[in-house]
């Protein structure tokens, strides 16, 4: 892996987010870039030291831009999105607004003023009839949350700026704030306490670790990176699969899962069926290597003596 350089001054949006307080944290670790992150409230990152926090509205456009011309960023992370597929489709206008017009116009601030962008989108841009897919696999999403990122991501072609769309699956991991659960996480914390849980047992995913995640986005700000990628872990599993492999890992007794079908839950229409990617070319332009599930969650063990000792 290339070295980040002194000179390269990185904005993160959406810096209270899952991704955005993870990739804060290895940035630092590395010492090697000018950093600032950028979220809706107040800094949650219980880590403080070594980026400047600007709490900022992305819909304030005037105060976005005001920020980016006296940071002076070389590059943007953009993770900063609602992820809700329900919020997306009960709050149409406020999905379009973030969603899309915020890229739209952080994509022109980026090509007015020479700044890579590194922006997040998602495998539900896909209808899950015929993963795993492609970078070229032809896009037909099946909700509102997908349609939305892939406006933004036409948005971002149409701008013209230098760009990396990195796409992703069911991100998972933990981070220091302890208010950021997902998959892995709530299985774990269900079982151990023990909780019976029910799990989608006719969905399939490749999950990603947050951790590959963030590599792969300072990957793209090292490269200076164009076009889309596709990140995640390369084997498919059933999200009652993932969950029965958190259970093995950690002990726990596997008897309280039940398997339920994604019809019962409402979820048979606007959920993908099948995603998955296939990540040859983010191995091969990136120099991304996944990390396999079951090796993440022995990382993760270990993450947890540090983030909750």
């Amino acid at each position: 892996m290339d070295e980040l350089k002194n000179s390269r001054r990185v904005i993160i949006t959406g810096s209270n987010g899952f991704l955005g307080q993870k990739l804060t944290d290895m940035l630092v670790e590395k010492q090697q870039v000018q950093l600032c992150c950028t979220s809706q409230g107040p800094n949650r990152n219980p880590n403080t030291k070594g980026y400047e926090f600007v709490q900022l509205d992305l819909l304030d456009t005037e105060g976005l831009s005001s920020l980016i011309d006296s940071f002076q960023p070389t590059h943007i992370v953009h993770t900063a999105a609602i992820t809700s597929v329900e919020i997306c489709e009960q709050e149409p206008e406020k999905c379009k607004k973030l969603n899309i017009d915020v890229v739209s116009t952080i994509a022109e601030l980026c090509r007015s003023r020479d700044i890579h962008l590194t922006f997040l989108s998602t495998d539900f841009v896909f209808d899950g009839k015929n993963g795993p897919y492609d970078e070229l696999s032809p896009s037909n999403p099946c909700n509102a949350y997908g349609q939305s990122k892939l406006m933004a991501e036409r948005a971002i072609h149409d701008s013209g700026c230098k760009a990396a769309i990195l796409r992703t699956i069911l991100v998972y991991g933990i981070i220091a704030d302890k208010n950021r659960s997902n998959l892995v996480l709530w299985a774990k914390s269900k079982l151990e306490a023990k909780e019976a849980i029910k799990v989608v047992s006719d969905q399939w995913r490749m999950p990603t670790w947050v951790d590959d995640l963030a590599k792969a986005c300072i990957l793209s700000i090292e490269k200076n990176a164009t076009g889309i990628y596709h990140i995640s872990s390369d084997k498919m599993f059933s999200i009652q699969e993932a969950v029965e492999e958190v259970a093995a890992f950690w002990d726990l007794d596997k008897t309280l899962i039940t398997a339920i079908r994604a019809e019962e839950i409402g979820q048979a229409e606007n959920r993908p069926q099948r995603t998955g990617f296939i990540l040859k070319k983010a191995k091969d332009e990136l120099g991304f290597q996944p990390t396999t599930f079951l090796e993440s969650l022995a990382y993760i063990d270990q993450q947890f003596k540090y983030y909750r000792k």
